[in-house]
């Protein structure tokens, strides 16, 4: 699996795309607390869903007539194309951000219920968890050893979901 280039060091060669972004993501955040990039990416990625999630829809007549215009909304195709995007790196992995979003969809659904009975608004609340945790995940991101460019950021809020997944996977021996 491993390469030697023109100046004799090993350089890493990966089969799967996916294995590339985890390396990656270990040598840039490996040696941080992986609980608490959980904890934060989770809810940076429940705050960027809820606020997806709120956008208005235009309500199609075809749609309203089905009674089913309340089932699409810009939420549902953040999903469809994460776990798209997701299902293309690992399927195994994907099933479970399949199983978070759900968790996290019930939730967004919860606070749409508490805004409608006079509590705060579901823009509100997404939108400081997902500052205060992204803001938390930058400070993290910062204090690792190495200098954490905005594209290692922005790597680590899209692929490291499923890269903290893998490592739960990895803990319980199951194959991704």
């Amino acid at each position: 699996m491993n390469k030697k280039n023109a100046n004799g060091t090993k350089q890493p060669e990966f089969s799967r795309p996916v294995d590339k972004y985890f390396h990656e993501l270990d040598s840039n955040f490996g040696a941080g607390s992986k609980s608490l990039y959980a904890v934060c990416l989770a809810f940076a990625f429940f705050g960027i869903m809820g606020l997806i999630w709120m956008i208005p829809f235009p309500q199609f007549d075809f749609l309203v007539k089905l009674n089913m215009h309340t089932f699409l909304n810009w939420g549902s195709f953040f999903i469809a194309i994460a776990i798209y995007i997701y299902l293309k790196l690992s399927p195994t992995l994907s099933y479970a951000i399949l199983f978070s979003i759900a968790a996290m969809s019930f939730f967004i659904v919860q606070l749409e219920y508490v805004e409608r009975d006079g509590g705060p608004s579901v823009v509100l609340v997404c939108t400081m968890i997902s500052v205060i945790s992204l803001f938390v995940l930058w400070i993290l991101a910062k204090r690792e050893s190495k200098p954490v460019s905005g594209n290692d950021f922005i790597k680590l809020l899209t692929v490291g979901p499923i890269w903290l997944w893998s490592k739960v996977f990895d803990k319980l021996k199951i194959k991704y």
